[in-house]
């Protein structure tokens, strides 16, 4: 496992690049050590190698502060092997993978193949052009390598461990606009799909725009980092709908979840540990949202001010998400709908992956809040009694901060 990112920024170590040690070139489709699982690292070559390859097709030139590889792949040579190192023992077993010329892929060449699927966008047989394979294989080593990263990944996507990093967070988040307590801040996104209208069922993803869609709900983290997700189910969906069928609205309900030590606010009334969300989302002892309505008291705007500058890391979270990972921005046509969330697991393990490993490519990409175009904020009525006086008393307790 990576090194998991802490409360304080730590300071960034200088790149070094890896010794030659290997010949292995997708420009040649040479073959190496790594194409049999040798645990031995690429020359500095084939980094290069491979993204002047890719970037002659597509014209493109590295972006300021980063190498051409850095900015096809958007992340570090370093946070690259890392990722091969996940992936290794899944993609070497059994299936080997050539090139048009015959001569077979490296685990290298598998990781960059799949990689670059998953953030390019492009069609498979535009990603087999430009790396000298069959667009069969594209889709093959990409489905592989969502299988690998599932299970190897999956340390970087889960609810904190324990309570000390979860008050690292509260106070991370308190930091940003003074709200204590606060453990994550949840979103919706829809993932848009081209569908046959001769598809069965086909009318089950159609949402409130109209549109065929998947809908991707997270709770991030302050670092932008996600907790945890929940997607494969319809756009057609009400927020409030998607956080009850989560396993983490059960476990809060339940009170297995954000459980902590309670802020005291006054003599009667106590904040529960609770995470932040828009308007869509129920008002819950531990979901705070903000106030619906205008011409608010003092207290109650400044409260909708805080929360709604402390959740833009969520908005960002997502539309970080979908920029680094374009196969599921835009609109994606005729997907596997059973196989879809699980590309959309992977790239939320990768985007964490890349902020676990400190990756300074990261501080390159841009910080729009635009995830979702289109989709206006839903409105929930849903108040819950004993949430609404602890969100009152809240208000109250900022105010006099």
């Amino acid at each position: 496992m990576g090194p998991i990112r802490g409360g304080q920024k730590k300071k960034r170590k200088t790149e070094s690049k890896a010794e030659p040690t290997q010949n292995n070139s997708m420009a040649s489709g040479s073959s190496s050590g790594a194409a049999s699982g040798s645990s031995e690292d690429v020359s500095t070559d084939w980094f290069d190698d491979v993204a002047e390859r890719i970037a002659s097709n597509l014209n493109l030139s590295p972006a300021r502060g980063l190498d051409l590889f850095q900015t096809i792949f958007n992340m570090s040579r370093r946070t690259f092997e890392y990722v091969c190192s996940l992936a290794r023992e899944h993609m070497i077993l059994k299936t080997h993978y050539v090139f048009n010329n015959g001569q077979p892929l490296s685990l290298y060449d598998q990781v960059a193949l799949a990689l670059r699927r998953l953030s390019s966008g492009s069609s498979l047989i535009q990603i087999g052009d430009s790396f000298g394979v069959h667009h069969s294989t594209v889709s093959q080593v990409t489905w592989r390598f969502v299988e690998a990263m599932e299970v190897k990944g999956r340390q970087h996507l889960r609810w904190p461990a324990s309570q000390q990093v979860l008050d690292d967070i509260k106070s991370q988040f308190e930091q940003i606009r003074g709200l204590p307590n606060c453990c994550g801040a949840i979103d919706i996104t829809h993932i848009l799909m081209l569908l046959s209208t001769s598809e069965t069922a086909a009318h089950v993803w159609l949402d409130r725009k109209e549109n065929h869609s998947m809908v991707l709900m997270g709770i991030v983290d302050p670092n932008m980092r996600f907790l945890e997700i929940l997607t494969g189910l319809p756009g057609m969906l009400t927020d409030t709908i998607m956080l009850q069928n989560s396993k983490f609205f059960h476990s809060c309900q339940n009170g297995q979840r954000l459980n902590g030590e309670k802020l005291k606010l006054s003599e009667r009334a106590e904040m529960q540990e609770y995470i932040i969300g828009d308007t869509g989302f129920p008002l819950l002892p531990w979901l705070m949202t903000p106030y619906q309505g205008k011409d608010l008291p003092e207290a109650k705007a400044e409260f909708n001010k805080r929360l709604m500058a402390t959740r833009v890391v969520s908005q960002r979270a997502f539309a970080r998400l979908k920029h680094v990972w374009k196969m599921i921005d835009g609109v994606m046509w005729r997907p596997d709908k059973h196989r879809l969330p699980r590309f959309i697991y992977v790239c939320c393990i990768l985007h964490n992956i890349i902020i676990d490993m400190e990756d300074e490519v990261s501080d390159t990409l841009p910080v729009s809040q635009d995830h979702d175009p289109g989709y206006r904020m839903e409105l929930c009525d849903y108040v819950d009694d004993t949430a609404a006086d602890s969100r009152d008393a809240f208000s109250w307790y900022l105010a006099r901060k």
